[in-house]
Order: C-alpha cells, then sequence, then structure tokens
C-alpha cells in the first residue's frame, strides 16, 4: 500500500485532539492577556511588555531549547510542559479571584508560557516524524490537520472565546486555559511510546547547540526553508504593524471590518493547509514552495494596491493560501529528512531565526509609513517576499528536495545532511 492510501495511526488521532484542546487554550490567552493587561493599564508601552514577554523565550533560549529536547524523551517533554502550564495559570486566576492582578505577574506568566510553548512545540514537531515513521506523504498529511486544528481553534473559536469568557470574571479565561493545558497533558501522557533516537557520544550543551545550528547553515535545502518564514516574518510584520491604520485611514474600515479582514487571512491559511499535500503531488514540494511563496508577495502587492475593503480581503485570503500551505510543506519536509537525534536543534534554529526576524519587520514597517506612506511598507513587503522567492527557488527546487529525501535514511540513522547526494551537494554549500 502506498503512502498516500495508508492510515495515519491511532496515536496521531490522540496527538491531533491534544494539540487541538492546547491551541484553543492559546487563543482564549491571546485575547486574554492583553485585555486583562488592559484593566490595569492605559500605557501602550506598558502593555507591549505583557505582549512581547510571550516571544522572549525563543529569542533567548530557541536553539538551547531544542538541544534540551534532543537530550530528553519527546513524549514526556510534552506532557510534563502543558501539565506545568495548566499549574502556572492557577496562579494568575488566583490573583484574579483575590484582586491581586499586576502588570510584572501578567509578564511574568506570558514569559513562562512562552518557554513552555517552546518546549512542547519542539517536541511535538520532533515526536511527529518517529510516531509516522518518517513517511513524507503521512507527515504532509498529518500537518495538514494539526495546522488546520491550530488555525481553526487559535485564530477563529479561542479569541472571541477569550473575551467573553473574561466578561464572566476575570480568572474564567484563566481557568479555561488550564483545562486546555490539562486535557492536553492527558491526552498526550496516553500517546505510544516511540524508538529513542539514537544517542550522540555526551558532548557539552554548548557544543551540542553549535552542531545543531551549523547544520541548517550548511545545508543549503535546510538553509532555504529556514530563510523563508524569516523573511517572510520581516515582511508580514511590517504589514502587521501598519495594518489596522492602513485599514481605518484607506480603506474606511471600522473595529469590526477589521475583525472581519483578519478572519479573511485566517480562512486562507484553513484552505491552505487543506489544499498543501495536493499541492505538492501534483507540483512537487519544492515547486510548491516556491509558488506558495510567489503568491505570498503577489497578495500583499494586491493588498497594498486595494482600492476597496472588499479586494483587500480577498488579497489577504489569497495571502493566507498560501501561508498556510508553506506552513504544512515545509515542516514535512524537514520532518522527513533530519535526522532524529537533531531534529529538535534543526527546528527550534529555525523557529527562532524566524521570532528574531520579528521585531526588523515591526521596526521597518514603522519607519517606512512615518518616512513616507502608509502603503509603503505594503510594496516594500511584497519587494521583499519576491525577492525571496526568486533567492530561495533553486535552494529549495524539486531536484534538491528529491536528492534529500532518498539521501534520508527510512530507519532514522543517518549521520550526514540530508540533502547532500553524490554529486557538488555532497559538501556544505555557501549562499
Amino acid at each position: 500500500m502506498t503512502s498516500e492510501g495508508r492510515k495515519l495511526p491511532s496515536g496521531f488521532g490522540r496527538l491531533w485532539t491534544a494539540q487541538t484542546a492546547s491551541s484553543l487554550g492559546d487563543g482564549v490567552s491571546h485575547a486574554a492577556l492583553p485585555l486583562l493587561a488592559l484593566t490595569l493599564t492605559r500605557d501602550p508601552m506598558t502593555l507591549a511588555v505583557v505582549t512581547a514577554a510571550g516571544t522572549l523565550p525563543w529569542l533567548l533560549f530557541g536553539v538551547l531549547g531544542g538541544a534540551l529536547v534532543d537530550r530528553w524523551d519527546r513524549r514526556r517533554t510534552m506532557w510534563v510542559t502543558d501539565a506545568a502550564r495548566a499549574v502556572l495559570l492557577a496562579i494568575p486566576a488566583a490573583a484574579a479571584a483575590l484582586d491581586g492582578l499586576s502588570i510584572p505577574l501578567l509578564a511574568a506568566v506570558a514569559f513562562l508560557l512562552g518557554l513552555g510553548g517552546l518546549f512542547f512545540d519542539t517536541a511535538a514537531t520532533a515526536y511527529l516524524p518517529d510516531l509516522l515513521g518518517r513517511d513524507p506523504a503521512l507527515l504532509e498529511r498529518a500537518n495538514s490537520r494539526l495546522r488546520g486544528a491550530q488555525t481553526a481553534m487559535s485564530g477563529f473559536a479561542g479569541p472571541p472565546a477569550g473575551s467573553a469568557l473574561l466578561a464572566l470574571g476575570r480568572a474564567v479565561p484563566l481557568l479555561a486555559d488550564a483545562v486546555s493545558f490539562t486535557v492536553s497533558a492527558l491526552l498526550v501522557r496516553s500517546l505510544p511510546a516511540v524508538p529513542r533516537p539514537v544517542p550522540e557520544v555526551r558532548e557539552p550543551l554548548l557544543r551540542q547547540v553549535r552542531a545543531g545550528a551549523s547544520y541548517v547553515f550548511r545545508d543549503r535545502l535546510l538553509l532555504g526553508l529556514a530563510l523563508r518564514p524569516a523573511v517572510g516574518n520581516v515582511a508580514f510584520l511590517a504589514v502587521e504593524t501598519v495594518l489596522a491604520l492602513f485599514a481605518h485611514d484607506r480603506l474606511g474600515i471600522d473595529t469590526y471590518g477589521f475583525g472581519l479582514l483578519l478572519t479573511a487571512e485566517a480562512a486562507g491559511g484553513l484552505i491552505g493547509a487543506g489544499i498543501a499535500s495536493s499541492l505538492g503531488r501534483r507540483l512537487g514540494t519544492g515547486t510548491a514552495l516556491t509558488c506558495t511563496a510567489a503568491v505570498e508577495g503577489l497578495a500583499i502587492l494586491g493588498l497594498a494596491a486595494a482600492p476597496d475593503p472588499y479586494a483587500a480581503g480577498l488579497a489577504l485570503a489569497v495571502c493566507g493560501v498560501g501561508m498556510g500551505a508553506t506552513m504544512v510543506l515545509a515542516p514535512s519536509l524537514r520532518q522527513a529528512i533530519v535526522p532524529a537525534h537533531l531534529m529538535g536543534r534543526v527546528a527550534s534554529t529555525s523557529r527562532m531565526l524566524a521570532m528574531c526576524a520579528a521585531p526588523v519587520g515591526a521596526f521597518l514597517g514603522g519607519w517606512l509609513a512615518t518616512a513616507y506612506d502608509i502603503r509603503t511598507p505594503l510594496y516594500a513587503a511584497a519587494v521583499l517576499l519576491l525577492a525571496m522567492t526568486a533567492v530561495t527557488a533553486s535552494m529549495t527546487s524539486n531536484r534538491r528536495v528529491e536528492e534529500a529525501l532518498r539521501a534520508a535514511d527510512p530507519a532514522g540513522s543517518p549521520d550526514q545532511p540530508a540533502s547532500k547526494g553524490p554529486a557538488p551537494e555532497s559538501t556544505p554549500n555557501a549562499l
């Protein structure tokens, strides 16, 4: 039976349910924490501290966390992390009930939730290929379902649920999030055990961190897969920084309409995640990734030139399709070709590059809008995305992808970079 005809194992259903519950809780807290902070202060910079605190763990400990995940049992890492996050949320819930909330407490909670997310997400990314036998087709199907559920829960259901629960009491959304983490922890703990990666010779942790990062930068295919979200985050954050102002001043969209605009992008993301596997089969994964990158750039160009809210909503929906498909195809390919004992470090290195790029994009968008015009960041983002497409097209071509998949050992024990083939690809390449 071909990979396309094989069923996903029963353990995946529990992992999917666990991540769906966790994503719903993430969506609730994503809306609730800023709103709780808003009840304490109206100072924009103080509010920004709470928002930024959740991203700091990736900037400070991203690759280090990946190295630790590669040392630890991945299933245990996931359920212990979610159990710890459930217990953590009891602290601000109690403080809210006792009228003892403060900005430092909310910032600390956001930081620790982000740290837990770092370990859970990295461990889940490394666990999935072990669960599915590193089968590329199964990985695409699984990531499509995981991405779809994450978008639906954290993008659609979670934020309005968080706002509604907050109306019932300041502690209610925090308790709901704690319940979601508890459900996730119990489900993950029941997942089947998978073979541990062949252990490396025990080395100092920092040396293992460097080995994981260098593995990405020495391999052109993995570097191309990492550059996509990194450059993309610069572009998308430049857009996001000015999007609300652009929608209000140039498109005449009110607060309710702006919510619908963001919903259009999330809907596109669901569609993209659903069609990703089909695109990969029809075009080849490399060509599909190039096409989705071009779609994102052209869609942002269309957004910049949009004459009315309807055109802007369509542009964002199309951009969401490209992003949704990319977020299925790229991680699936990475999970199929990276050796099991390096998976945590490679995944966290890529994620950290993307997270570090986000503040650059936010600053760029604000500066361009101030120095020139509110549409300028959107045009600049489109140019950046299209330039990135041209640069990475050869790095993630079908030929490189096919060579990487052939080189990957199905038994999970390759010791050489996966994208190295028998010809000139057998040595590390520079950009």
